[in-house]
């Protein structure tokens, strides 16, 4: 594996780690002074700073964009209103390739609203990324399925599992790959098969590091420091690279009530260290 402990190059903060502190112009200045080499913005925050600002921002600090959040969100509407969704998808194809984006990270989407059919929503998700496509495609900005923990099945993402995410791109083709975010698929007892299967596709995009930490008090807002929990990190870093992942580690964070609390300087810190040591 690479040397993580001799070599900061890899390390990306996706700013959902610093909201609670830093608007993106803030976290753009923070990730630079502190010698971190990649930033992934939220949409949010891309669009209250203005795209073109940021993205001169992050050309003028030498910054990697090692993914934008996000897209997706398929089934928010019925059937008859996918075009809606699309819209706003081809609208983030378009921020994420005005920034330099390697990849636009895709949050699929939960049920559709007043459904109960976990299968519809599964097909709508696959149709609306094969309508999407080739959009991306022509804007050079490939598209990286999430898959997320099975709680957010109804409301947030119905493809809960990487082999389920793995399938999807099968079916799809060519400007399509994964987002793996440890937080969401470390339970999964076909993670290294699933993880081996992407890479031998050429599909792993990007690659999201937190902790799960025991109890949790918030399964949205109560993600852990890195080393503060259970996931054994350093081993499914070595799936992840034995796979021929050679890009960022990319620290996601939602902390609420702990990390969003701290100064922005104490939590890059914190995240070099424990990338250092602990991932």
């Amino acid at each position: 594996m690479r040397d993580l402990a001799r070599d900061a190059r890899w390390l990306s903060i996706n700013t959902a780690t610093t909201r609670g502190q830093w608007d993106l112009r803030q976290a753009i200045d923070g990730v630079a002074r502190a010698g971190i080499a990649g930033i992934s913005p939220w949409r949010d925050q891309l669009q209250a700073m203005g795209v073109a600002a940021a993205a001169a921002a992050i050309r003028a600090n030498g910054l990697v964009v090692t993914g934008l959040c996000r897209g997706g969100m398929f089934t928010e509407f019925d059937r008859a209103g996918l075009a809606r969704a699309l819209d706003d998808n081809r609208r983030a194809v378009d921020e994420a390739a005005a920034i330099g984006a390697r990849c636009l990270v895709l949050v699929v989407g939960g049920l559709a609203p007043r459904s109960r059919d976990l299968a519809a929503a599964r097909a709508l998700v696959r149709d609306g990324i094969a309508a999407l496509l080739p959009h991306a495609r022509a804007a050079g900005v490939p598209l990286a399925i999430e898959p997320l923990h099975p709680m957010y099945a109804a409301d947030r993402a119905c493809i809960n599992t990487l082999a389920e995410a793995n399938d999807l791109c099968d079916a799809l083709g060519e400007g399509v790959g994964v987002a793996i975010d440890v937080y969401h698929v470390w339970w999964d007892r076909a993670l290294e098969r699933e993880i081996a299967r992407a890479g031998r596709a050429g599909r792993i995009l990007a690659y999201h590091v937190c902790d799960w930490l025991v109890p949790t008090r918030d399964l949205l807002l109560d993600r852990g420091m890195m080393g503060d929990g259970v996931i054994d990190l350093k081993r499914i870093r070595s799936w992840i690279e034995a796979a021929g992942y050679a890009g960022s580690c990319e620290v996601e964070i939602f902390s609420r009530e702990n990390w969003w609390k701290r100064p922005g300087e104490e939590v890059l810190a914190t995240c070099i260290e424990r990338y250092r040591r602990v991932c």
